[in-house]
């Protein structure tokens, strides 16, 4: 492995990816949010949460055709969601390698500037639900779930605590040879509640 090599994966090894990038992007336009919603955009987004790839890397990755991934790959980058953050000459040919506009995408509460009527996110808890199957199968599925009466105010100091551990799981370093899923959220139910205790006189 040559220097410069080296130097890209002491990067990504230490606080991936190995590429400069916001924190945080709104999705304010419909086809952005349509553009994150299909399954294998999905993964070469998450893929280049490592680090910057090429097509044909992502496409040997995923086991796909390099014109389909190219193909997936040109509907990010137009909508804003890849770019391309470095080039190397191979054989007189440029190859492009491809990086997250940022770390985590959401999609905005806000109208659409241009009026546009924004679709819905896609539920993680889904995908995370059909990946950890086989997880839970060989025991090796470790999760939680809980209940607590809050107001939406600590719900939402909570998720911003939340965001923050998913962050935290992104920069980890690198190793081993499993990719991890990591699925948090926090929302409303419909579960029973007990009824708020009357407050107790004084004593005198």
């Amino acid at each position: 492995m040559d220097r410069s090599m080296m130097l890209v994966w002491s990067a990504v090894a230490d606080n991936p990816p190995d590429y400069e990038l916001a924190d945080r992007m709104a999705l304010t336009a419909a086809d952005q949010v349509k553009a994150i919603g299909h399954p294998l955009r999905t993964t070469i987004l998450q893929l280049l949460h490592e680090r910057a790839a090429t097509v044909t890397e992502l496409a040997a990755a995923i086991g796909r055709p390099k014109s389909t991934v190219a193909h997936h790959v040109d509907v990010l980058t137009r909508n804003g969601l890849l770019q391309v953050v470095r080039t190397r000459k191979v054989r007189a040919i440029e190859e492009r390698f491809y990086g997250r506009t940022a770390r985590m995408f959401h999609v905005a509460a806000e109208p659409s500037p241009a009026g546009e009527e924004i679709p819905g996110d896609f539920n993680d808890f889904e995908v995370a639900a059909r990946e950890s199957v086989e997880a839970f199968a060989q025991g090796k599925l470790w999760g939680f779930i809980r209940h607590a009466r809050i107001s939406e105010d600590q719900a939402s100091q909570f998720w911003d605590r939340m965001a923050k551990l998913v962050d935290e799981f992104d920069r980890m370093p690198r190793s081993g040879e499993t990719m991890y899923g990591f699925a948090i959220g926090i929302y409303p139910t419909d579960h029973p509640t007990l009824p708020t205790l009357p407050t107790l006189p004084t004593a005198q």
